[in-house]
């Protein structure tokens, strides 16, 4: 059993968002999603056989990445982001944040979406699941792999709460 999604929501990602000055309807409910198909939001933060970790399925790789191809000359954004990791820990496990820290690894999500693309704030796809798991599966998808039908699936049951038919 994973976190709950409103009470990750309101704990998580909304104060992360607030704090890098991006919250959005677009930015909570793409987050959310990505937690829910990646690792069944927090069920798992690391699965066998994977090198990804935490609740959004961050590898080592895709972290390295946003730190030297994004956040490296974004300074104030990157002092935004480093303020949210563990003093200490971050200077000797800098992945391990990832599943350690989850306005950390949100953070991080974030940036792993706007190093893709800019993201618009349209109410409509905010708030659409179809159009949720197209923006992950363009601009996110972790080697998990799963396809936007999951995405849906997984949204749908564990941020909106509605029941699977069998």
């Amino acid at each position: 059993m994973g976190i709950c999604a409103d009470e990750f929501r309101e704990y998580v990602v909304q104060p992360t968002l607030d704090h890098l000055d991006m919250r959005s309807p677009l930015a909570e409910n793409l987050l959310l999603g990505t937690a829910a198909v990646e690792s069944g939001l927090g069920s798992h933060l690391h699965l066998a056989n994977h090198t990804s970790l935490g609740i959004y399925q961050i590898s080592p790789a895709t972290h390295r990445r946003i730190w030297d191809t994004f956040l490296y000359n974004q300074h104030e954004l990157a002092s935004k982001v480093r303020g949210l990791a563990s003093q200490r820990e971050f200077l000797l496990h800098p992945h391990a944040e990832l599943a350690t820290n989850l306005s950390y690894a949100t953070a991080i999500a974030w940036m792993v979406y706007l190093s893709a693309a800019p993201m618009c704030d349209d109410p409509t796809v905010a708030n659409d699941p179809q159009q949720l798991a197209t923006l992950w599966q363009q601009h996110y998808q972790s080697e998990n792999s799963h396809s936007p039908e999951v995405f849906v699936e997984h949204y749908n049951q564990l941020i909106l709460g509605k029941t699977v038919a069998a």
